[in-house]
Order: structure tokens, then sequence, then C-alpha cells
């Protein structure tokens, strides 16, 4: 158990690198940086993180190559039908964050059906950032406020934000090299502890993790207090 992390999010960088390494395509890159999600999701679940959110798919993520985009795609559902079984196996609750509604009605479907069919279950919740993009988020938020006629205050955001019923981000990983935040849950990491690791995704690993955490475990969070 990990004491006082609520929320862990991790940005899971180095997919196409890693497969550039290995002289692969990188549609092998994504491939195993998809298996490695349920590699990580079971140790975060068996240690007793409450919330795991993954940045699966950036809203400048449609940037990309129109092949690229298209095997993301196929892949998320291909993950999500075949996760199902797993994420009900060890009792975790599956949710997202995103404006999915550019996806296709097909894939809206099965994101609707895993969140329907484990939405009973009472352990850890693994949420995929998926057409995510931070800047987007408020915006939205922001935009529902003035339908409602709300004078915006801090909550209030809070609460019109995809993530009204999570808790803030307690600690942030990145993986892959880069120091920077990439439009990912720039609200809610507010006061997140960031670590930076080089390992790409698909070979960060249970043990790297849980180093990650040992150091964790060891900072002060004060807040803005003394």
């Amino acid at each position: 158990m990990v004491n006082d992390l609520n929320h862990l999010a991790i940005i899971m960088d180095g997919n196409g690198r890693w497969a550039e390494r290995q002289s692969k395509r990188r549609s092998a890159g994504h491939e195993q940086g998809a298996k490695n999600v349920r590699i990580i999701t079971e140790y975060c679940a068996q240690i007793g993180v409450r919330y795991l959110t993954l940045y699966a798919f950036s809203t400048e993520n449609w940037k990309r190559p129109k092949t690229e985009i298209e095997f993301l795609m196929k892949l998320l559902s291909k993950f999500l039908k075949k996760e199902l079984k797993t994420l009900k196996e060890n009792n975790i609750r599956f949710d997202i964050i995103g404006d999915i509604s550019k996806f296709s009605k097909s894939l809206q479907k099965t994101i609707l059906h895993v969140k329907s069919e484990t939405s009973n279950c009472t352990g850890m919740t693994q949420i995929l950032a998926i057409n995510y993009g931070s800047r987007d988020e408020i915006t939205r938020a922001v935009n529902q406020a003035i339908k409602k006629g709300i004078e915006i205050e801090e909550k209030d955001i809070g609460e019109l934000l995809d993530t009204s019923n999570f808790p803030d981000v307690d600690l942030l990983i990145r993986t892959g090299g880069d120091q920077r935040l990439s439009n990912f849950l720039l609200w809610q990491s507010a006061y997140a502890e960031l670590f930076f690791t080089n390992t790409l995704w698909p070979d960060f690993s249970n043990g790297e993790l849980e180093t990650i955490l040992s150091k964790y475990e060891t900072t002060s969070r004060r807040f803005g207090a003394l």
C-alpha cells in the first residue's frame, strides 16, 4: 500500500522510438505499449492505488499520419475488448476523460460498454485519457458554465472538468525522456509530484515504478503551506 497516493497519472511516451530502435514498425511499439498497460495497471491495483490515469491519445495526436491514427483506433478497440475480462477479474472500474464524440460510433459503443460492464467494480479505477487535451477540457468546462449562467469560481471549474468524480493527481510520471506535461491534466496536477524517466514506455517496468513510488513517499507535500 502506497501512503498518501490516491491518484497516479502517467504520460506513456516512447512507443514509436522503442520500435525504431529495434528496427520495427511504429505499430509494433504501440502494440507493445498496450501490453504494458495491462502489466502496470494490474500492479497498481495490487499495491492499492485508487485512481490510475493513462494518457493514451491526445487532441494533438490527430496531426499524425492517417495510417497511424487508423491503426491506433483499431488497437484501442481491440485493447478494450480484450482487457474487459482482466478489468473485471481484478475488480477494476474503467472510465475515460476526453471528448469521444470524434471517434467512430462503433468505438464509442465499445468504450461505453466497457465502462458500463465495470461500473460495479469497487477496486482501482483505470482512466484512459483519449482524445484528451487539458486546454480543450478547460474550454469545454468554461462553456458549460456560460450555458448555465453561473459566475465561475475555482470550485465550479473543478466540478465541470472531465475529472469531476476523481481526486487531483498526487504523482505524475512521464516516460520517454521529455520533461513536459504536453497538455495533460494541467489543472488537476497543480500540486502533483512530477517524475521523469528516460525509459521508453514499453520498457517501463513494475520495478522502476516501485523505485519512483519509494522516492515519492519521502517527499513532503506542503501544498503552499509551511
